[in-house]
């Protein structure tokens, strides 16, 4: 095994991803990579099959080998729309708790559809994620 991440950035086209959901869950996907896009000031990018990413940071798994991660995003699961937070929610506990219906996992955000959280919330969310990130980001 080489420890080498399977998810990778790719040249598929974000435009045409999101034209392949469902219209409900389009329609979510679209609003959540324009708050994404705006946090970052970063285009979206595909990282594999089925995750929108933005921006990178460097990480250094427990290997010690370091490798590139998007700073935000996003995957419209069959079940979900999960958010990727990278620093995970203990810094964001306030938010979380006037969010609306979700879930969490250890640096994933889970929700049905983008109706059932505040999105200015999730806004905020997104933004303080990528501020607590700015120091691991890789620019250019």
């Amino acid at each position: 095994m080489s420890g080498e991440p399977k998810t990778r950035p790719t040249s598929a086209s974000v435009p045409d991803f999101l034209a392949r959901q469902p219209k409900a869950r389009r329609a979510d996907c679209e609003a959540v990579c324009a708050m994404m896009q705006a946090a970052t000031g970063e285009p979206p990018v595909m990282w594999g099959e089925a995750i929108v990413g933005f921006g990178r940071y460097a990480y250094t798994n427990t290997s010690r080998k370091s490798f590139e991660w998007p700073l935000v995003a996003f995957s419209p699961r069959k079940n979900d729309l999960t958010l990727y937070i990278m620093p995970g929610f203990d810094a964001f506990a306030g938010l979380i708790a006037k969010l609306g219906r979700h879930k969490t996992g250890k640096s994933c955000l889970y929700i049905k559809q983008l109706a059932d959280v505040d999105a200015g919330v999730l806004r905020g969310i997104i933004d303080g994620s990528v501020r607590a990130m700015a120091p691991k980001r890789i620019r250019g």
